[in-house]
């Protein structure tokens, strides 16, 4: 085996970068295997339409192929858009050539609704290229199609997952269930006579643009990895599940999943942990820190970036907050997600205004040090508390987002400071926000003097 495999996809490319190899690639960089292409079409499509395509000769398809093959070697291979039976014969006949295995994503329509292999195409795919695979990968659409049936249930699946394979002579056969309702998402893997299950929660979203390419690709980069095959269906159905939770909202039709997901959201965490543990150092080596610390105690909070932070356990925080000691504060845990509640709740409701904001800290409330704020010209808010809706103050943790909404409401941004002064068993308080932890306490570190 490699030192770094390599897989390769044989595919349109989609100038939206949302499926195609674009998203093959994005994935087998996020699963750590090298990529190599074989474009087949060349399409004009966005998030909601494809205007034009034009298919490559098949032998500019094929020497593609080949060519790398011969240099890098190819671990894994996986054919996505093939538009014509011309195409798919040379990839045919190439793969049974050089020998390395094949998963097939049926790719018959756009996201869109654009058909991306021509009816006449159909056929030579069933006969030329799906007795070379070692995974056909249909949705439900696709495998009705292939399978010659109707497709209502789990029942329906995996009997079209079995007529797949044992009709057309493929290795093995998932079918999606994407396309059904439920809670959750259930693919069925026929492999060697038996089913195999694989279950997910059910997203809801409309930003599902280049899912089929994406899984059918992680499936690739697995066995380039030398992983079993029904062990890399079920890694692969982990991968996409988080791709299309974190999927990006960008475009007027279907957004694309969020390959990078994979790797972002760890890279990130370790980032949030290292900057966050330098903010408390410095937060402690104030002169006079201890003054700051309200009775309440401190906490410094640094969340995932806005696409990643959806509840507490995103943002995180000084576990037991920071408290007064005798001389200096004292740090009574350990720097963890989910640590935090009330200053985790005001970075989430911040990022729903300025996704910037990813930061926060709260310190005693001392008049001086809103002088000190308005001199230094920071951005600065005062809302008085003691107008708080009652339905407000009845619902744990509605109060910081009231806030955080009431200052908004009044500067018209996530202001750098917002302040109160406290009521009926409220301790009055200073909350600093900005963009990470470092730049917060250098705000806090500036009013201090």
């Amino acid at each position: 085996m490699r030192a770094v495999p390599v897989a390769i996809t044989i595919a349109g490319s989609d100038s939206g970068g949302g499926a195609g190899i674009e998203a093959d690639l994005k994935t087998f960089m996020a699963l750590g295997v090298h990529g190599a292409v074989a474009i087949t079409s060349v399409t004009a499509q966005n998030t909601y339409e494809v205007t034009m395509i034009h298919d490559l000769p098949p032998e500019i398809v094929a020497e593609q192929i080949r060519v790398v093959y011969r240099d890098t070697g190819i671990d894994a291979g996986k054919t996505g858009m093939l538009s014509n039976k011309e195409i798919i014969h040379a990839v045919a006949e190439t793969v049974e050539e050089l020998g390395f295995p094949l998963v097939v994503d049926p790719v018959m329509v756009a996201k869109s609704g654009a058909r991306l292999l021509r009816e006449d195409a159909i056929d030579a795919l069933i006969r030329e290229l799906l007795p070379r695979a070692v995974l056909v990968t249909p949705n439900i659409p696709e495998a009705e199609i292939l399978s010659g049936m109707r497709i209502n249930g789990l029942e329906d699946m995996m009997e079209a997952a079995r007529t797949i394979v044992e009709k057309h002579g493929a290795e093995a056969a998932v079918v999606k269930g994407g396309h059904l309702g439920g809670s959750e998402s259930v693919d069925v893997l026929y492999y060697r006579g038996r089913h195999y299950y694989f279950k997910a929660e059910r997203i809801e979203t409309k930003n599902t643009h280049g899912t089929g390419c994406s899984f059918s690709a992680a499936i690739t980069a697995l066995l380039a990895k030398n992983y079993g095959l029904v062990e890399a269906v079920g890694k692969a159905k982990e991968f996409i599940t988080t791709a299309i939770k974190y999927s990006l909202p960008i475009g007027r039709g279907h957004g694309p999943v969020n390959p990078a997901a994979w790797i972002w959201i760890p890279a990130e965490k370790y980032r949030v942990l290292s900057l966050l543990e330098e903010a408390v150092r410095m937060f402690l080596g104030i002169p006079g820190a201890n003054n700051l610390v309200p009775e309440v105690g401190t906490n410094i909070v640094y969340s995932l970036p806005a696409l990643y932070a959806r509840t507490v356990r995103d943002v995180a925080g000084v576990e037991g907050r920071i408290t007064r000691g005798i001389n200096r504060p004292v740090v009574h845990g350990m720097i963890r997600f989910g640590a935090s509640s009330h200053m985790a709740r005001l970075v989430l409701a911040a990022q729903r205004y300025d996704p910037r904001i990813r930061a926060a800290a709260n310190i005693r409330y001392d008049e001086r040090l809103v002088e000190r704020a308005r001199e230094k010209g920071y951005s600065i808010c005062y809302v008085d508390r003691r107008v708080e809706p009652m339905d407000v103050k009845k619902v744990e943790g509605s109060s910081i987002p009231w806030i955080l909404g009431e200052a908004v409401k009044e500067t018209g941004r996530v202001p750098d400071i917002i302040y109160d002064h406290g009521d009926y068993a409220r301790e009055p308080m200073i909350r600093v926000l900005g963009e990470d932890p470092v730049k917060v306490v250098e705000i806090i570190r500036s009013l201090a003097g």
